[in-house]
């Protein structure tokens, strides 16, 4: 199937997939043109339209997850809030990060076809992006840019790219800086497993293991249901354009 990635690259174990981009971000050949035709377009519309975030590797997503599994790093309610982990079960806890973070290997930013996107051109001097959801609601900095890409995706004018996280489903929260280049991201969304993921996790001699690897085995089938696989239409069926 086109757009297939083999196991290390689609659990961000090897970048061989990717190209980088003059920004110094990077993502799969495809997807990096794509985005160039996208980005020049917001520039005719008054946008400038940057990449806050794209490939991530299995290493970096497993520091961020083991970060806040372990306290290192904050985790935040849907209110903005931290979380008092220590008042929480490993269950609650493993449920609390998925909100707002992927398991290793589990990432759509290990595809080189998805990333974190904000308009450069409305950014504050000495602002400090936050890919928050308050810079993207209504009235937000944002909020012109993401209207604007609404407009662009309704019309099947979005060089590919829509939104996997658009609406709140219960599982990981609404995300509109995030997109993803369909046309690659659906082969790789079809390739997830349990068996490879597995394999994945399996720790090579003096790796840091995955925390809270107990409580992803044992709810397997409804963690990926609800944290892992998007909903059903994040972008239009094959050929149809809409």
């Amino acid at each position: 199937m086109a757009g297939q990635l083999n196991p290390l690259q689609l659990t961000g174990r090897e970048d061989s997939h990717l190209v980088e981009l003059p920004c110094g971000n990077r993502l799969r050949a495809e997807a990096a043109r794509a985005f160039g035709r996208l980005q020049a377009e917001a520039a005719e519309a008054g946008f400038a339209l940057a990449i806050a975030s794209s490939f991530r590797s299995y290493e970096r997503q497993r520091a961020i997850w083991n970060g806040k599994a372990g306290g290192q790093r904050p985790v935040h309610d849907d209110a903005g809030r931290p979380v008092d982990m220590a008042t929480l079960s490993r269950g609650e806890q493993l449920r609390a990060i998925l909100r707002y973070s992927a398991i290793p290997g589990t990432s759509r930013h290990h595809w080189g076809t998805d990333l974190d996107v904000y308009d450069a051109a409305a950014l504050p001097a000495d602002y400090r992006l936050q890919l928050s959801p308050q810079e993207v609601a209504p009235g937000g900095l944002f909020d012109p840019l993401h209207r604007w890409l609404d407009e662009r995706m309704a019309a099947g004018a979005s060089q590919g790219f829509f939104r996997p996280y658009a609406r709140d489903t219960g599982g990981v929260a609404p995300e509109r800086w995030h997109l993803s280049f369909a046309p690659l991201a659906r082969a790789c969304e079809a390739q997830l497993s349990r068996e490879l993921l597995l394999s994945c996790w399996e720790c090579a001699p003096g790796e840091e293991p995955l925390a809270l690897l107990d409580e992803i085995q044992a709810d397997w089938s409804a963690i990926f249901a609800r944290y892992v696989a998007v909903a059903p239409g994040w972008c239009p069926a094959p050929g149809t354009g809409t």
